[in-house]
């Protein structure tokens, strides 16, 4: 019987940009991050008598062009593992695509743990970890639930997420406020790149990650809301800057996450404990206790043309 696998999307609060190997995935920095429970994806796989993999998403058979991404993982899938059959792969997603909500992490956690399945590879978590991240490297922590680090590393064998509390007992609730559903007009891999490559502040971003993991994970052990948001605004914003600096400069901000954010930090001043942070693209996430974020959505109701969904914090993979 075809086993679902689920993995659920997560949001970095300490951000990954920049890869110092593309075609392995390695990342020039650690990161960490928060699964979330509202967005997901869940993907099935079975063996099939064909000389082709057949890709659908949502039900829809995707076309060569469209599937191409997948069909190359599937084809490096096949070579490291050393099997031959071909799969028929449905993808159900339940996550805005290429809007910077982590549709890839959960698609390509979820591929990955259906495969692992399928095939009977018996992967531990960590060897799951490494096969996801072939596919999109933030899949590497959907993975796991909760909080959860991604340990760089300098080779295929050693760059896997690991988790840090996966059941946290935390009054911390995630507010992410759509602003836009369409597809990013500079890819998250074009835009690290690019940041890479031209912006004079990367290296003080190596840094700036390497002390803020410390003090975060700190903060996470002592249950300190307050310090977890601040260092993940900061990181946020910092990563941000990286594309403002780059050559020629860019950036993922549409005006109204520019107007959230100052309404984010207009509420701090009286008193509510709320913190942005953004991926590659325009909409928001608005870090806070219950009580904060039920405060942020009253003043979100005044705005216009936005959608908002609280998110918990989520698991790891599942089958069913």
């Amino acid at each position: 019987m075809t086993k679902t696998a689920r993995a659920f999307t997560n949001i970095a609060l300490i951000k990954y940009w920049g890869k110092k190997d593309q075609q392995l995935k390695l990342p020039c920095t650690n990161s960490l991050s928060l699964t979330l429970d509202r967005f997901y994806t869940d993907t099935s796989s079975e063996v099939i008598d064909s000389d082709k993999d057949i890709i659908y998403l949502n039900d829809e058979l995707l076309n060569e062009t469209q599937s191409k991404r997948i069909v190359n993982y599937l084809e490096e899938t096949r070579k490291e593992y050393g099997f031959s059959e071909h799969l028929k792969v449905n993808s159900i997603n339940h996550v805005p695509t290429s809007a910077g909500f982590a549709s890839s992490a959960s698609g390509f956690a979820a591929l990955a743990a259906s495969i692992d399945q399928t095939m009977n590879l018996n992967l531990n978590k960590s060897q799951l970890s490494i096969l996801a991240r072939r596919g999109s490297g933030s899949a590497s922590r959907s993975i796991y639930g909760g909080f959860v680090e991604w340990i760089a590393g300098n080779n295929n064998e050693n760059s896997y997420a690991v988790p840090i509390d996966e059941e946290p007992n935390i009054d911390l609730e995630v507010l992410s406020v759509v602003v836009n559903q369409s597809a990013k007009k500079i890819s998250s891999t074009v835009g690290m790149k690019k940041s890479v490559e031209t912006s004079p502040f990367y290296s003080n971003w190596v840094k700036i990650v390497s002390s803020e993991i410390i003090e975060i994970k700190q903060a996470i052990k002592q249950k300190d809301i307050q310090k977890i948001g601040e260092i993940a605004e900061h990181n946020a914003m910092s990563m941000h800057a990286l594309t403002l600096s780059a050559k020629p400069s860019f950036t993922y901000f549409e005006p109204k996450t520019i107007e959230i954010i100052h309404l984010i930090q207009d509420l701090r001043q009286k008193g509510i404990l709320a913190y942005v942070t953004i991926d590659a693209g325009p909409n928001v996430k608005i870090l806070g206790t219950h009580k904060s974020i039920e405060q942020v959505k009253t003043y979100l109701n005044n705005l216009s043309d936005v959608t908002t969904v609280v998110a918990n914090i989520g698991h790891g993979i599942q089958y069913f």
